[in-house]
């Protein structure tokens, strides 16, 4: 096949309406919605875990804990902020109520709240006001299972649950995040006398109610849970996503709770809903904060492996900070997430690619928008033509180059297309393949490869299976 040689400036690869008004590719549903898109822009953001437990030395509470003994010294939402700010992060979202029924806000649903203890403030109003200082957007946990009432099992606590939802969508302006957990009573204990509840998981809490109160309230927001709406757990708690990561399932298939959690790691690839991946994990063994643990906080060379694992294959990382008792994130938990993005952010700075010859083996259209200003838009992409569905582009270097880090980005609003490609490196004279640890099937919004640094003056990314033609964003290289 003919290659069409190209000179960019920089690599983010774009198409544009030709002179021969060539259109944009049909989009290859599903698709995501605007602000599914927005949302997989942020990356990284970080998760809260604060409460009763937090004093009591507990995971999961009972909800018999006495509510004085929440009592933080120096409680301070905008250090939180700051530390976030420092490491990179978009947004946070905070457990406003966890399992154990205590919530962090001055509801007047209940008196196992924050009024009842010993510190007198509002920390769920106190981080909104923090995110607004700071520039980050702000989510909330709320979670369906509470073990301090009497009357969980019941549809009057259906009804609690939802006007609770209901005091956290208006009292705190935008929010970016709403997490539906699927814990519940039916695999454990409930309330202060440690009694059993069976429920319906898939029916009891009406999520689709609850989340069109969401989507009524806060149209900006996005619903996390197994299944969705907005976007789906990962189906683990270590923060990774499959090699293999579509962005979307089977809508009428997955609910909060879904037993075949193994599925939610890679998505299906015959899914007919954008739900896209979510990778939660704690800097610490617990979510809460435990003082057995301080010497137990991830180091700053695991949260960069759980980038590439999570970022790197198309999930957004979702990294918890257990808020210790005084009120504060630790100074070591605080020291490696800074640490850790700024690694990210020198080992992905300067791309290699910006000054390559390109070949595209097939365009879209007569021309090609060839030259680009590296301003971050994600909204330009190279596309093959309606009949095309494989593809590859070569770059070529003026003189040797060391890399150790591909990027590929699709441009995921007309869809996730690329089923599975590879990648080759020019040396003396032939084509051979890079040595990677990990398969090269999906990329969707970013897919980051790591590999053994090579030198090369030449460097081929080869898309041999697709599900309609190529709509590549961008391709970096970093080492």
């Amino acid at each position: 096949m003919k290659k069409n040689v190209l000179y960019v400036a920089i690599v983010a690869l774009g198409f544009a309406s030709c002179a021969d008004n060539t259109p944009a590719p049909t989009p290859v549903y599903p698709i995501p919605t605007p602000k599914q898109v927005e949302w997989q822009k942020m990356e990284t953001y970080a998760f809260i875990h604060f409460g009763l437990n937090t004093f009591n030395d507990m995971e999961w509470g009972y909800g018999d804990s006495d509510p004085k003994t929440f009592n933080p010294s120096r409680l301070d939402a905008k250090q939180w902020a700051r530390t976030f700010v420092e490491a990179g992060m978009k947004g946070v979202i905070i457990t406003a109520k966890h399992h154990d029924g205590f919530c962090l806000w001055p509801t007047e649903l209940t008196d196992y709240n924050i009024t009842h203890s010993s510190y007198q403030g509002d920390v769920v109003g106190e981080l909104a006001s923090a995110c607004r200082e700071y520039g980050l957007k702000f989510g909330v946990y709320l979670s369906p299972w509470d073990r301090n009432r009497a009357d969980y099992g019941s549809p009057s606590y259906v009804q609690y649950y939802h006007a609770q939802l209901r005091d956290l969508m208006t009292r705190y302006g935008d929010i970016f995040e709403v997490w539906f957990d699927g814990a519940n009573g039916g695999d454990g204990y409930y309330g202060g006398a440690k009694e059993r509840r069976n429920i319906d998981r898939q029916n009891y809490y009406n999520f689709p109610q609850a989340w069109a109160m969401v989507e009524e309230l806060q149209p900006n927001a996005i619903c996390f849970s197994d299944a969705g709406p907005g976007c789906r757990w990962v189906g683990n708690e270590d923060g990774k996503a499959g090699t293999t990561n579509w962005s979307f399932l089977r809508a009428d298939e997955v609910y909060p709770g879904y037993p075949n959690i193994e599925e939610l790691t890679t998505g299906h690839p015959d899914g007919d809903a954008w739900l896209p991946a979510e990778c939660d994990v704690s800097i610490r063994p617990g979510w809460f904060y435990h003082e057995s643990e301080d010497d137990k906080v991830k180091s700053d060379d695991y949260l960069v492996d759980l980038y590439y694992q999570s970022v790197g294959r198309n999930g957004n990382l979702l990294l918890n900070f257990p808020v210790n008792k005084e009120g504060l994130i630790s100074k070591t938990d605080s020291i490696n997430a800074v640490t850790f993005h700024q690694r990210i952010s020198r080992e992905l700075s300067h791309n290699l690619l910006l000054d390559a010859k390109v070949e595209a083996s097939d365009l879209r259209g007569k021309r090609f928008l060839a030259q680009l200003v590296n301003d971050g838009n994600f909204d330009t992409y190279w596309a093959t033509p309606d009949e095309v569905s494989e593809g590859s582009l070569i770059f070529t270097f003026h003189q040797q180059q060391s890399m150790s880090r591909l990027m590929l980005q699709e441009y995921i609003p007309l869809g996730q297309r690329v089923r599975r490609f590879h990648v080759e490196y020019l040396h003396e004279g032939k084509w051979l393949p890079i040595a990677l640890d990990e398969e090269t099937t999906t990329i969707g919004y970013k897919r980051i490869l790591r590999f053994p640094t090579i030198s090369t003056t030449g460097l081929r990314v080869s898309f041999t299976d697709s599900r309609g033609p190529l709509c590549i964003s961008e391709v970096a290289a970093f080492e």
